[in-house]
């Protein structure tokens, strides 16, 4: 466990459950359990990487964290201050939590320019001189690699990559602590995609940020990341720093996952993992992935979960075998 005075940000036992059915039609009344009891925590200036297949509840987590859906129980505490609590006011949850969106074409408003972009969210948060919007503005294009005469331009005249740029600029305009950034390299051009990694790996440093990365390219959290978190169907079956989970991952989903990586050399191509991933409304009994899993056994099966269980220092692993599968 780290030390407290590390830590910017603790999840605790956060849950999020969908309701279906029932209503004014009748019919048995389901849940959707989306994130089930996940427990995790960042350090002060490190990047924490969320991976798993589409479907695990990365998304769902994040939108929890940053205040955009309503938890079904649980806490996320800041700086020791539950913000997932009712009553808790969002704009002071937005000046220390920001997200940098999946696709820089769709999360700019087309009819607005770049300093109306940015512009705004400083005036919704009381920032309304001039002069010092002005000077804010200027110094975000310039920390993202922008100039500061391209603030009357609109979306339509950048590239994506630029775009990306600038929805960068818009996280960081009001000075966050955290970001969490949702496949931000995913919807650009490979060409591109090292150049943004390596800006938001800069700005990390000079910004004094902490990052939540939500991938499912692994070659990308990799690079980044100081810690790997891995989700399979709402709960976290894995997690440990970035060097023990690629080198010496204890789940057998984690090692499926690096498993499908393809070879940058093409010397072996990735290994697609076997099944489908189960419905969320009726999880396996036991280990959620045993259906999927090529270690199972029936003790795999049986009820309760496996508890996620520390096998080195900040290395845990939810899986009843992992002392065998060293």
């Amino acid at each position: 466990m780290p030390e407290t005075d590390q830590m910017i940000l603790r999840v605790e036992d956060l849950a999020v459950h969908f309701p279906l059915g029932g209503g004014l039609l009748g019919g048995k009344r389901r849940t959707v359990h989306a994130v089930d009891g996940v427990d995790l925590h960042l350090k002060k200036g490190e990047c924490l990487g969320l991976v798993g297949e589409s479907g695990c509840g990365k998304s769902t987590l994040a939108l929890s964290i940053l205040g955009l859906q309503a938890p079904t129980r649980g806490r996320v505490l800041l700086d020791g201050v539950d913000i997932a609590a009712p009553g808790v006011d969002r704009k002071a949850r937005a000046r220390i939590v920001q997200m940098v969106f999946q696709d820089p074409y769709s999360s700019l408003n087309p009819r607005q320019t770049v300093r109306r972009t940015l512009e705004d969210p400083l005036r919704l948060h009381g920032i309304t001189d001039k002069a010092e919007v002005d000077g804010r503005i200027e110094e975000m294009l310039r920390h993202v690699g922008l100039r500061p005469e391209q603030a009357a331009r609109y979306p339509h005249e950048f590239s994506g990559g630029q775009r990306q740029r600038i929805g960068i600029a818009r996280a960081l305009i009001l000075k966050p602590k955290i970001v969490v950034l949702d496949e931000p390299v995913s919807a650009l051009d490979v060409s591109i995609r090292a150049q943004i990694i390596n800006l938001l790996l800069e700005l990390k440093e000079t910004m004094e940020l902490s990052y939540i990365m939500i991938s499912h390219d692994l070659g990308v959290v990799e690079h980044m990341s100081d810690r790997v978190a891995v989700m399979y169907l709402g709960r976290i079956v894995e997690t440990g720093g970035w060097h023990a989970i690629f080198t010496a991952p204890r789940h057998p989903y984690t090692r499926a996952l690096i498993a499908a990586i393809p070879d940058p050399f093409g010397e072996r191509p990735g290994v697609k993992i076997s099944g489908e991933l189960p419905n969320p409304l009726e999880p396996p009994s036991g280990c959620r992935f045993h259906p999927r899993c090529p270690e199972v056994r029936d003790i795999c099966r049986k009820p309760p979960t496996p508890p996620l269980g520390e096998i080195a220092r900040e290395h845990e692993v939810r899986c009843l075998r992992a002392a065998e599968l060293a």
